[in-house]
């Protein structure tokens, strides 16, 4: 059994920086793809980032490439986005999500197997 846990989220003005964490409960994630999605109100989940755990490459959404980043850190078995010049347009619930079954990152949340609960992320113009 796999258990995501999402932090980091919060309130910032338009142009700010959050980071969000993903902590993972396995002891390796090496066969996984991990990725992180949103979901704002009235509107369906869609995919933000996401990458191998083993390495590669990385995969942005076009509405926020040059502006956020995904990234991991091994030994803490977490994986992180690092949110600059955010938007009001970014506010959502952000959640991160993994997969074992897939060797590739797909945008598909039906492809992801294992959920966070999600953080809420607003930004305020």
């Amino acid at each position: 059994q796999v258990q995501l846990v999402e932090s980091g989220g919060g309130l910032v003005q338009a142009g700010g920086s959050l980071r969000l964490s993903c902590a993972a409960s396995r002891r390796t994630f090496s066969d996984y793809v991990m990725a992180w999605f949103r979901q704002a109100p009235g509107k369906e989940r869609e995919f933000v980032a996401g990458f191998r755990w083993s390495g590669g490459s990385t995969y942005y959404a076009e509405s926020v490439k040059g502006r956020f980043t995904i990234s991991r850190e091994h030994a803490k078995n977490t994986v992180y986005l690092q949110m600059n010049s955010l938007k009001p347009e970014d506010t959502a619930v952000y959640y991160c999500a993994a997969s074992y079954a897939i060797t590739v990152v797909t945008t598909f949340d039906a492809d992801y197997d294992y959920w966070g609960q999600g953080t809420q992320v607003t930004v305020s113009s």
